[in-house]
């Protein structure tokens, strides 16, 4: 007989935590309105419900309260209005909330530094690339060894080409020359250059006195041979591509960056590389320019970094971890954990007073350090649930409450406000825990020039932190009372 009370017992305990970690809400918000959990105690004696319901099994209705035949849990009452009971939304007693372990955080404003990870690779800088042609057309004598993928240097040789109406015309230029005309002498030169032979070629023949038909093509430039086309034996044709040599001095890293957070990147703008070929080393750049083109397949922009490529360490190919560095900027903070992400939008639960509870709509941007950028939906210094509060929007989702939309929050900012906040920077002159003197730039929304004067503070907690000389950004209204600050922070970097 204990054996089988002790297993009933653990089925109990077992119902009890599936309903209170499970989307519904659980049996703990299912007891609001009453201590003993009754139904008849939950029920509005003002409003008769509509129907009564199971938490658990919100589509199966009764006509009248008593115990759940699904969960060891009382029946909960649904009124016209679409809440559950007692005031519309979501009502959570302060036990209740206690024993759910729900966590409450205020809206703030604060600096978020712009930081963006990205995958990256190692590649070739495409605007250092030398094209070696042949300068007239000719048989190719000897090939010296090379070859693709090859590291050289600047002058190095690829191969003799012999070029036979070269001949004829450094003969000519050098019996012309014997005669001592010289502006024959010079215009058969003249004709020398324009058959394509190089200055070194010519002082060559001038030297020597004799014919020299035989050339011998070089690289302009240092780097490694990306094509060759040269072969011995071969003919060669006037302006024929023999090779191509893509200089190292400087090396491109391609970065790829999600289209969705892209935005805020800048040509310019800082950049540190990591790579796993070099350890423990960190390299800096600059974004040299942010391609316009989107891969379709992984919906990334690609940006490029110029990189120096001291001793040719930077090989291309090789993966780099590249982190795009950036200023502080201002932002509403909410931490990252409040949110409730639907798929199709997010929420998060305003905790309200009297253990009121609501969701409201809100639109997202960056997010760093356990903290998520509110871009609308919330205004600073409202409450909301930090953890748990997934179990209160399953009851929400229950109870038909419906989310508030994102316009709502500024409009309850100004109706808190007292009407229209005006922003402006200024400089803090004199500070006590009620006032502020402020030498502040024109305020152009009402006409203000820029002047010295004294505002009030909307609340004393304003001043914490700022000191005489400091400069902020502060947002003001204009209540009966005078000027008063509702929003005071101080500029960075200034």
């Amino acid at each position: 007989m204990s054996l089988e009370i002790s297993h009933r017992e653990r089925l109990g305990l077992a119902a009890a935590l599936i309903a209170l970690v499970a989307g519904g809400a659980g049996y703990g918000i299912a007891r609001l309105g009453g201590s003993d959990g009754s139904s008849a105690q939950m029920a509005d004696p003002g409003r008769p419900p509509l129907y009564w319901y199971d938490p658990m099994v919100p589509t199966q209705h009764f006509d009248k309260p008593g115990k759940s035949p699904f969960m060891d849990m009382p029946l909960v009452p649904k009124y016209a209005d679409g809440a559950s009971s007692g005031a519309p939304g979501v009502s959570i007693d302060p036990s209740t909330s206690q024993t759910l372990g729900l966590r409450t955080a205020v809206v703030r404003r604060g600096e978020m530094a712009s930081s963006l990870t990205a995958a990256g690779t190692i590649d070739f800088n495409q605007r250092d690339v030398a094209v070696v042609q042949a300068r007239a057309g000719g048989f190719v004598q000897h090939v010296y060894a090379r070859a693709p993928g090859d590291v050289i240097g600047a002058g190095s040789p690829l191969a003799d080409v012999l070029v036979p109406k070269w001949a004829g015309a450094q003969a000519e230029y050098l019996a012309v020359r014997r005669t001592g005309n010289v502006a024959l002498t010079q215009a058969a030169r003249q004709r020398l250059a324009l058959l394509g032979m190089p200055p070194g070629t010519i002082a060559s023949v001038e030297r020597g006195g004799q014919p020299h038909n035989v050339i011998t093509i070089a690289t302009p430039t240092g780097g490694v041979i990306k094509t060759l086309g040269v072969r011995a034996g071969m003919t060669v044709a006037a302006g024929q591509t023999l090779a191509e040599v893509n200089g190292l001095g400087t090396v491109w890293l391609n970065a790829a960056v999600p289209e969705a957070i892209a935005g805020s990147l800048r040509p310019g703008q800082a950049v540190r590389a990591t790579l796993a070929a070099l350890p423990g080393e960190t390299l800096s750049g600059r974004v040299s320019a942010i391609l316009p083109e989107t891969q379709a397949d992984s919906r990334t922009l690609t940006v490029r970094i110029e990189l120096p490529n001291r001793g040719g360490r930077l090989k291309p190919g090789m993966f780099a971890t590249v982190s795009f560095g950036g200023g502080a900027q201002q932002a509403l903070l909410v931490p990252s954990e409040a949110l409730i992400r639907t798929g199709r939008r997010t929420l998060v639960m305003l905790a309200l007073d009297k253990g009121h509870y609501r969701p409201a709509e809100v639109q997202t941007g960056r997010e760093s350090g356990g903290d998520t950028e509110i871009l609308a939906g919330l205004s600073e210094g409202e409450k909301i649930v930090a953890s748990g509060q997934f179990l209160i929007d399953s009851e929400a989702s229950l109870s038909g409450t419906e989310a508030r939309p994102i316009h709502g929050a500024s409009v309850a900012a100004k109706a808190a406000a007292g009407g229209t906040l005006y922003e402006a920077t200024g400089r803090i002159e004199q500070l006590s825990s009620g006032s502020v003197t402020l030498s502040h730039e024109p305020v152009p929304a009402i006409g203000w020039p820029a002047m010295t004067m004294a505002f009030r503070l909307g609340n004393p907690a304003l001043a914490r932190g700022l000191k005489v000389s400091d400069r902020v950004r502060f947002g003001f209204d204009q209540p009966p009372a005078g000027p008063t600050v509702r929003r005071m922070t101080k500029v960075t970097g200034q």
